[in-house]
């Protein structure tokens, strides 16, 4: 980054918080979200090309920040109903409980290359190319395991989860 961006960086600093308070709602969040998008933008600047307008291009990688920590948030929110303690004016009924401990155990019994998996696409939010490139398995690796473990989650949650099918012998 030469001395040119870096002014023009600087130019465009409150323009971006503007633009994060407006996504985020409060100053604190907004500086983090700034913050996390200018990393982003700063370990990617190598890839921007130069014809690219430097404006559009960090008011687009602050929206997508945005956006993958707002799903995140709202997956950690779904995980962390089946921990956090339950007000008690909503106590969970015992057939909800029955069922969390049930999904619970049943994600236990997953072999741990698929726990792994599912914990990083469903919880985490990674995309399957970087779920593959953060375990190191091809993309068709991790795209089938996924689906396998998804089966055998679904599978063991119906009750139909003893032990793991044997393999056909062909003829």
């Amino acid at each position: 980054m030469d001395a040119c961006d870096e002014e023009r960086l600087t130019e465009l600093l409150p323009r971006l918080r503007r633009f994060a308070r407006s996504l985020a709602g409060d100053a604190a969040s907004a500086d983090d979200l700034v913050q996390a998008a200018l990393e982003r933008a700063l370990r990617h600047w190598r890839s921007r090309r130069a014809d690219d307008a430097l404006q559009p291009w960090l008011f687009a990688i602050l929206y997508r920040q945005f956006v993958d920590d707002s799903r995140r948030a709202a997956r950690w929110r779904r995980v962390l109903t089946l921990f956090a303690p339950q007000q008690e004016d909503q106590a969970p009924s015992a057939e909800r409980v029955h069922d969390g401990r049930a999904q619970l155990a049943a994600f236990a019994r997953l072999p741990a290359e698929q726990r792994a998996l599912l914990l990083l696409v469903a919880v985490e939010g990674f995309s399957y190319r970087e779920a593959a490139d953060t375990l190191g398995l091809p993309l068709g690796t991790v795209m089938s395991r996924l689906s396998r473990a998804r089966d055998r989650l679904r599978a063991l949650g119906e009750g139909q989860g003893g032990a793991t099918p044997a393999l056909r012998i062909l003829k």
